[in-house]
């Protein structure tokens, strides 16, 4: 006797996925003999793992740190999330209960897709523009519009004149502060803008912010940090930031800061999704960042020496490059972006990169427009001077042979 079993499918929407370009890089630079200039990790170096070490052990000692907990976060987190969420927006108050503490930022911006987009819904992005953020929005199976970036941010004037021509975005998502991939900052002309045109044609801003702690000391605008975040002007703000890059990616602690209506929708939809995150992790989080005194010295030493890498990595291009190659000088983050001159393909040069053994993410992987075949992003975080110096140096052979091939 036969029987004949038709075939298990998969959902729809997973006929668009793709991996990151990314991910699947970190994958291939695994290789102890390949220096990656390609992720966005924070550097091994300056994680604060005794201070991690003792918030564990004393988190340890109370049970609820071994007990579930809300789905919305553990509440002493929020408590302190929302203490320094209010000190940003110049002493605005922030209720606990605008705060949701997520598995890492990027849970957080995949429940708020669920949450406030439906199929077909317009999402703006920067360009070029987090491939975290587009693959959220993939999935989501949103209609994805790009905004062009400036050296002061997201073009807010382009978006105005497709909004007054009819363009009607659900959300517009950006990356206010050292831009991953380009680095910039928005102004705070640009800011106030953005918050006045959601407020104006109704749709929501996610403001997604983790890297604004790491700044260098000094910005376009001559002021030591970026200016105040876009939800210090208009109540359809959404911010979202993590513990990733300041303390840990272990951790898996991220958060967002949103009106209420969000926040209930969203704690729905996380507690179809795993009830609730870690009362340890959320625990030592708390304790380190209710910590300032502790927390100011690690900042101050976290900017100190992501900004000599920086300057290193620039340098050290400029050295090899010269003129060739145009690179930006970020005030903060993890990131830098070059593009060449001479009509260099990125994508080519990666494989012959990889054979010298350095990586970094070609700048198609972040934008499709042809002007991207000739831009990298190099992240600068993960290593000190002297192997970003050698890492430039393997670039510079690799490009070498290419020219000549």
């Amino acid at each position: 006797m036969s029987s004949t079993y038709l075939p298990a499918g998969l959902a729809r929407r997973t006929d668009s996925l793709t991996s990151s370009a990314i991910r699947d890089l970190l994958s291939l630079t695994a290789r102890d003999d390949v220096i990656s200039l390609a992720g966005g990790l924070p550097a091994t170096d300056l994680i604060p793992v005794d201070r991690i070490a003792a918030a564990a052990e004393a988190a340890l000692r109370r049970p609820d740190a071994v007990q579930y907990c809300e789905t919305s976060g553990h509440r002493t987190l929020r408590s302190v999330i929302a203490a320094r969420e209010s000190a940003v927006r110049g002493g605005v108050p922030v209720p606990v209960e605008s705060v949701i503490v997520t598995h890492g930022s990027q849970q957080a911006l995949t429940l708020l897709a669920q949450a406030l987009i439906d199929p077909g819904a317009v999402v703006v992005v920067d360009e070029p523009a987090y491939t975290g953020a587009l693959q959220v929005f993939s999935i989501a199976e949103a209609s994805i519009e790009s905004i062009p970036l400036t050296f002061t941010g997201m073009d807010t004037d382009e978006l105005e004149l497709r909004l007054t021509a009819g363009l009607r975005p659900a959300v517009v998502h950006t990356v206010a502060n050292f831009h991953n991939p380009r680095g910039v900052t928005m102004s705070e002309q640009r800011r106030r803008h953005l918050a006045a045109l959601a407020d104006h044609y109704g749709f929501w801003v996610i403001e997604d912010d983790p890297y604004g702690e790491i700044w260098f000391g000094t910005t376009e605008s001559g002021v030591d940090a970026p200016p105040a975040p876009i939800a210090r002007h208009s109540d359809r703000v959404i911010r979202l930031s993590s513990a990733s890059k300041i303390l840990a990616p272990t951790l898996r602690v991220g958060w967002f800061v949103a009106p209420p209506s969000v926040c209930a929708a969203v704690e729905l939809l996380k507690q179809g999704a795993d009830l609730c995150g870690s009362s340890l992790t959320q625990s030592m989080t708390a304790e380190m960042l209710a910590d300032s005194a502790w927390l100011d010295a690690h900042l101050t030493v976290l900017r100190r020496e992501y900004a000599c890498r920086a300057t290193a990595l620039i340098a050290a291009l400029a050295a090899q490059f010269g003129d060739r190659l145009v690179v930006s000088r970020p005030a903060g983050g993890m990131f830098a972006w070059a593009t060449f001159l001479d009509g260099t393909d990125t994508g080519q040069l990666l494989d012959a990169a990889l054979e010298h053994g350095v990586a970094f993410v070609p700048g198609t992987a972040f934008a499709s427009g042809a002007q991207y075949r000739h831009s990298l992003r190099l992240s600068y975080a993960g290593s000190t001077p002297p192997v970003l110096a050698d890492a430039v140096q393997r670039l510079a052979a690799a490009h070498s042979a290419g020219s000549a091939a």
